[in-house]
């Protein structure tokens, strides 16, 4: 089976949209760290690389500012996601249990998922699907007839500097953060599920995982638009907290510490920011934005000493926000605060009751909205009183 539907299916975008814009040319190559002006508030997200155009429809946004965002966060952040077009997937199925090969310039790299299927979940009525890495409240989903599939993502890459594993095994020496390399196993996954699991509804897909899970997890959601919905869990720095404002709560996790401690979750590009983390080109927000129109929950404990879960509610989630908003879908966002720590597996059914209604239209009176006991730190976005016009 050959991959489909990921970044190029997003670049591709262009291709149904009114062929009279043109798009503002991105620098090439891509500007240094150094060569960016301090800036300590959050980027405009509507405003290019080249630093004088700005977006002015919804159809420019997905042609032009959309694909300009997903290639700089890979040369700034990810580490370039590798040609999935030349690779060639397999996978057979045994009870639960699917091995999956994957294949590409002569090199082969194996790793297995178990599913977990709910009650009445058949190929005339297949189940929605969570894949989630490193452990969640299974039961609470498969009660509510949403399946779950996971996988052991230390056998796709380490959380080293180690370059063993399935993905490694096709892709050694390229400059690619281990965040990339786990998001390429939830796709893959998907790939396998699609070839094995006719019980699993493949257009309705939650990928998830908490603290470096959750950061996996949303790069797994901004690189394949297969993904109907992203769940990062508790992610911090190189996840959904931001860049700037780290001192909000929490032990201060920094773009410099993160980076020392594992500097492997990201490649090279994003360790040039050191000691500048205010003139990356775009915080976490930015992220964010990049996955609309698809659906995206995050997930925050209040009692988290290890993210800084306020500065994700209180600067992230309505800077990313407002874009959703413009862009025409204010429900495709959402954020679950808790009272709980980090990673508590509660945060699961915080989010649970916004899950079920993406992925069976089911109502529920809880206001993901809602930033309580915080309230919106608008001086940390000033461009919102210049949003474009609607279009």
């Amino acid at each position: 089976m050959r991959a489909h539907l990921f970044l190029p299916a997003l670049l591709s975008l262009a291709a149904c949209r009114p062929a009279d814009i043109v798009c503002p040319t991105t620098p090439s190559p891509l500007p240094k760290a150094a060569t960016f002006p301090r800036m300590s508030t959050l980027p405009d997200p509507f405003t290019y690389l080249d630093g004088t155009s700005r977006v002015k429809t919804k159809e420019e946004w997905y042609k032009c500012r959309q694909p300009e965002i997903l290639k700089f966060l890979q040369e700034y952040q990810y580490g370039y996601y590798p040609d999935h077009s030349a690779e060639t997937v397999t996978a057979t199925r045994s009870g639960n249990s699917v091995s999956i090969s994957v294949s590409a310039g002569g090199k082969t790299g194996s790793f297995k998922a178990t599913i977990n299927l709910p009650s009445g979940a058949s190929s005339m009525a297949p189940a929605p699907v969570v894949i989630s890495i490193g452990g969640m409240d299974n039961a609470a989903y498969l009660r509510q007839g949403i399946s779950v599939v996971t996988f052991d993502y230390t056998t796709v890459s380490p959380d080293s500097n180690g370059k063993y594993g399935a993905f490694w095994a096709l892709y050694n020496g390229r400059d690619i953060g281990v965040l990339t390399a786990w998001a390429w196993g939830f796709h893959r996954v998907l790939d396998a599920l699609i070839l094995t699991a006719p019980e699993i509804d493949s257009t309705k897909v939650g990928v998830t995982g908490c603290s470096r899970l959750g950061k996996a997890a949303l790069a797994a959601g901004l690189f394949d638009t297969r993904i109907t919905l992203t769940m990062p869990m508790s992610s911090g720095i190189q996840g959904l907290g931001p860049y700037r404002y780290t001192s909000l709560s929490g032990q201060g996790e920094t773009l410099e510490n993160s980076k020392s401690g594992a500097g492997w979750w990201s490649n090279s590009g994003l360790g040039t920011f050191v000691n500048k983390a205010e003139q990356l080109p775009f915080d976490a927000h930015t992220i964010a934005a990049a996955i609309a129109p698809r659906a995206l929950v995050m997930d925050q404990g209040q009692s988290d000493p290890y993210v800084n879960s306020k500065g994700t509610a209180i600067v992230v989630y309505p800077a990313a926000q407002l874009v959703y908003k413009w862009l025409g879908v204010p429900d495709m966002i959402a954020l679950g605060i808790r009272s709980g720590g980090h990673c508590d597996n509660s945060g699961y059914t915080n989010i649970l009751p916004y899950v079920l209604k993406q992925f069976k239209g089911a109502a529920t009176t809880r206001n993901y909205n809602d930033l309580s006991p915080w309230t919106a730190m608008t001086t940390a976005y000033p461009w919102s009183s210049q949003i474009p016009a609607a279009s």
